[in-house]
């Protein structure tokens, strides 16, 4: 966790948004990073260390101005790169809040399955297992963790219109997890990603996918109602919270007849 800026003024140095200030690097290899990124790295140093919640409004623009020593321009830069990294949310007239897993834009964000006439369905989640193993090398590496450290391994189908579209293991760091249980998860009403941001304060920040087509397995097949060799999509995420520390590997199979799956490149 990181220390909390709340506690000193944090005065950055010259005001001016355009302004190259240099931060701390070894003597040999100098670096220079703008006013706002260092605003921006601090604001993000609050929201990781909780002292604003998700969901909840941070001060305004004026007053982290004068928190941290800058210009207002410098504060609105910062803000507008954490909203556009969906960090933070700017809603007209109210104020600037901490992004949510609850909101729907943000579910969206993370599960890109659309049907064929381009409207969000809703889904039902059925959960299939919740338990505690030893991770795999391969799972170890991708959670940077050391092989057999502990893990969380959550299997479970998504339906859509009630057919079964989704079949997802989820592979998660068990200190990080510590108390996740299958009752738990069944208990929850809500996101799975908003649960893990409420109850163990682990807010997924960023993904990176391999997307593929592959021919069904028969366990795979079995389970999504599909005869074996059937084709899918596999999608092969990792999720990393704050810091880039990656918190999630996930593995899901996709039935997509009737479906598509949506990436928005910019």
């Amino acid at each position: 966790m990181t220390s909390n800026p709340a506690s000193t003024a944090n005065p950055i140095g010259p005001a001016a948004s355009g302004e190259a200030v240099p931060v701390a690097a070894p003597a040999s290899s100098p670096t220079f990073s703008p006013l706002y990124q260092q605003i921006k790295g601090l604001i993000t140093q609050s929201l990781e260390s909780g002292e604003w919640k998700p969901g909840e409004i941070i001060p305004s623009e004026v007053e982290l101005a004068s928190r941290y020593k800058v210009s207002q321009g410098t504060v609105r830069k910062a803000i507008d790169e954490l909203a556009a990294d969906n960090l933070l949310v700017r809603r007209q007239g109210k104020g600037t809040f901490v992004a949510t897993h609850n909101e729907d834009r943000a579910q969206f964000r993370f599960l890109r399955l659309l049907a064929d006439d381009g409207v969000e369905h809703p889904h039902v989640s059925r959960l299939l297992e919740c338990r505690r193993l030893r991770a795999s090398a391969d799972i170890a590496r991708q959670l940077d963790l050391k092989p057999a450290d502990p893990v969380v391994l959550i299997k479970r189908l998504l339906q859509f219109d009630g057919e079964t579209t989704v079949l997802d293991e989820i592979w998660l760091p068990g200190g990080v997890f510590r108390g996740l249980t299958l009752e738990r998860l069944s208990e929850y009403k809500g996101p799975l990603y908003a649960m893990f941001e409420t109850e163990f304060g682990t807010r997924m920040i960023r993904a990176t996918e391999k997307i593929r087509a592959v021919a069904a397995e028969p366990s795979v097949a079995d389970l999504l109602h599909v005869p074996a060799g059937f084709p899918l999509l596999s999608v092969e995420r990792v999720s990393y919270t704050y810091g880039d520390r990656p918190v999630e590997v996930r593995r899901g199979w996709y039935v997509t007849t009737g479906y598509y799956y949506q990436n928005d490149l910019s």
